[in-house]
């Protein structure tokens, strides 16, 4: 069994990211797993590898320890995504040789103009792929005036998966899931794309994460039938939001590790504000001053003590400052 944490290091690491980690590392506990952790920076305009850098050393100082990714190595590195462009790149070569994707000319207007005007009835398409049949002759004269996308050509079927918090999903490809785009024309390779070949490549079994990329999961789960592989067993989870209904972020500091480790917080107390407003523990199982250590708690999610591992089910959680 293997879990993962792979945040994208384009801010300081939050309350809201700190959640997933601990829900993921806890599970990995529980199974006697591998804990593996994975920077996700393919995003070149807003990543940044000295912000990577310092949420490795929030993961440490939190008591957070992994048994591959960046720092310590692996027999399945590089553990940093824009280090694994080739890898990428392979791949969508061997999937156009068999057709399986196909060039896209289509500008951002006209794709906004088909997702605006849908028909009556009809589930509005982000696109409807008029790029599909392109003849030779067709993509040859316009690959001279612009540098393709590429698209997965997604045939018709359904798919379903039992989620570990959210409970039986369906989705039906092709009136729910479009052709999507698996390389931007500028270069940049698709999260589903990237976090799909890599789970793969880096054998994880288990996916946790929040409840807002549920409706990624289903493009996943069709590339991983490209690739003849199973789906991982996917888990997502409440989000953690402020009093006034917003979801945490990279934009509201003052729940950063960074800014609440200087303010004098310790990384115990922070761990045990956070289970005592999730419900992980009982209120009065926290010592008198309200701390606990990841040690302890992976203790107790070994011994099935702690609560919500396995129950959570509501769509949101309040934080509160």
């Amino acid at each position: 069994m293997k879990g993962r944490f792979a945040p994208s290091p384009t801010g300081h690491i939050h309350l809201g990211n700190v959640w997933i980690a601990l829900l993921s590392y806890l599970s990995v506990k529980q199974q006697h797993g591998t804990f593996l952790v994975r920077m996700e920076d393919i995003d070149i305009q807003r990543s940044k590898r000295e912000l990577g850098e310092q949420l490795l050393d929030d993961l440490e100082w939190l008591g957070f320890e992994w048994d591959e990714g960046p720092r310590i190595g692996g027999a399945h590195g590089p553990y940093w995504q824009s280090e694994r462009y080739d890898y990428y790149e392979k791949t969508l070569a061997q999937w156009e040789s068999v057709g399986f994707v196909y060039p896209c000319f289509c500008n951002r207007a006209r794709i906004q103009s088909i997702a605006s005007a849908p028909h009556r009835g009809e589930i509005p398409h982000l696109y409807d792929g008029h790029c599909r049949h392109l003849s030779l002759a067709d993509i040859k004269e316009q690959w001279t005036q612009k540098e393709p996308s590429w698209r997965i050509k997604v045939e018709d079927r359904t798919i379903e998966f039992m989620d570990r918090w959210q409970g039986l999903q369906t989705r039906v490809l092709r009136s729910e899931v479009d052709d999507f785009v698996v390389k931007r024309g500028d270069g940049m390779f698709a999260y589903n794309l990237a976090v799909t070949l890599d789970d793969v490549a880096m054998g994880v079994t288990e996916i946790v994460r929040g409840a807002d990329l549920l409706d990624t999961t289903a493009q996943q789960m069709y590339l991983y039938s490209l690739l003849g592989e199973s789906p991982v067993h996917y888990g997502h989870a409440p989000l953690l939001i402020d009093v006034e209904g917003h979801r945490l972020s990279k934009r509201q500091k003052s729940i950063t590790i960074k800014e609440l480790r200087e303010s004098g917080y310790s990384s115990e107390r922070i761990l045990g504000e956070l289970c005592k407003q999730c419900d992980l523990v009982m209120k009065d199982e926290l010592l008198s001053h309200g701390t606990i250590t990841l040690c302890e708690l992976v203790e107790r999610a070994r011994n099935s003590e702690l609560m919500s591992v396995d129950t959570l089910f509501r769509d949101e959680i309040v934080v509160r400052n």
